[in-house]
């Protein structure tokens, strides 16, 4: 819970970080690091990358896409699932006895991943023109 000290740093930013969760905050600190260090796996970063950019999907679908084993994929999903950045849903198919299992990227791997690990990938090269130390300024 954020503890609303007054002392900032430059930019306006609170001394304590956790001053930046509001007091309704329906997540904790812990819990945002929790779901950026989750995607900071290159298996569960390919498994929510999929799931943000190509829809829900099945765990026969993301096992052929990313080629790995059911073991493996159900491992990382639940860590996935655990951390709130994907959701598993289950529902019937017409014509199918039992329940049709699919994950889905919730609203915050949706955010993680796009205003996360996606635009820093895709602002590399003007990152590195910004901190480039061999120019002077």
């Amino acid at each position: 819970m954020a503890t609303n000290h007054t002392q900032t740093l430059s930019g306006g930013f609170p001394e304590d970080p956790e001053d930046l969760l509001s007091d309704d905050s329906i997540l904790s600190l812990d819990e945002y690091l929790a779901m950026h260090a989750a995607v900071g796996h290159r298996t569960r970063y390919e498994i929510l990358y999929r799931l943000v950019h190509g829809g829900a999907m099945s765990p026969k679908e993301l096992e052929a896409a990313i080629n790995i084993d059911d073991s493996t994929l159900h491992y990382h999903l639940n860590k996935l699932v655990d951390v709130g950045l994907v959701e598993k849903r289950q529902r019937t198919e017409r014509g199918q006895e039992g329940l049709y299992t699919y994950y889905r990227a919730t609203v915050f791997g949706n955010v993680t991943l796009t205003e996360g690990v996606d635009e820093l990938i895709k602002g590399e090269q003007e990152f590195e023109a910004i901190y480039d130390s061999s120019t002077e300024s």
